[in-house]
């Protein structure tokens, strides 16, 4: 974290997913929340739902209050992901156990990356003409390229710099019995608004965080 006399300047985006289960394989992402932040305070946040294809499990269901009848009909992750990746794109990412919540990105963006690569040729054509079909693919997304209706995904793998506050939470305060979110949190002062829902955990997340900060 850069700082100068004390002070941070990066841009920081605390965000969390909830999700059908715990594999990133199998499972599905059915809610992203984020909020974006610096020393001066919130910035922006990002919060929605997203329609897995899947049925929303029960045991998962009980945990974060999300069912089926809230998805039908909510964006895929193929249209939620580049609105996400614009949102926090040049921030550093905070978010608690950031290898489970970074791994199911990653698995979507893998997903939408090669359900892209099987169907770019017949998918260009129906949406394109003829004329369009000879132009160059626009792979940097450069303002001057032509635009087309099929998103290329840039890439599968987050390149960002990333915190796990459940680490930094670990190494500072060492004596709490338990490190989730939402118990941590409390023994800390902090209040959950709306518990095991994506952009309130987010919020949480980045209180945690500048917790840390302070307590550094």
């Amino acid at each position: 974290m850069d700082q100068t006399q004390g002070r941070w300047k990066q841009v920081c985006i605390a965000f969390d997913t909830e999700t059908t289960g715990l594999d990133p394989k199998q499972d599905r992402i059915v809610e992203i929340g984020a909020v974006k932040f610096d020393e001066r305070g919130i910035i922006s946040r990002f919060s929605t739902l997203i329609y897995p294809g899947i049925p929303m499990p029960e045991e998962a269901g009980k945990v974060n209050g999300i069912t089926d009848a809230m998805l039908e009909g909510k964006p895929t992750a193929v249209e939620v992901l580049p609105d996400f990746l614009r949102f926090i794109e040049g921030g550093i990412l905070v978010a608690h156990n950031a290898p489970f919540d970074v791994s199911f990105i990653q698995g979507e963006l893998e997903r939408i990356a090669q359900e892209a690569q099987r169907q770019r040729s017949s998918q260009e054509e129906l949406l394109f003409s003829p004329e369009e079909k000879n132009t160059p693919s626009p792979a940097d997304f450069s303002s001057d390229a032509p635009k087309r209706s099929l998103w290329h995904p840039p890439y599968t793998v987050l390149p960002h710099a990333i915190v796990d506050t459940r680490i930094l939470a670990k190494e500072l305060f060492p004596n709490q019995s338990r490190y989730n979110l939402q118990e941590l949190a409390a023994s800390l002062g902090l209040v959950a608004k709306e518990a095991h829902r994506a952009e309130d955990d987010a919020r949480l997340c980045m209180e945690l965080f500048l917790i840390c900060l302070k307590r550094l």
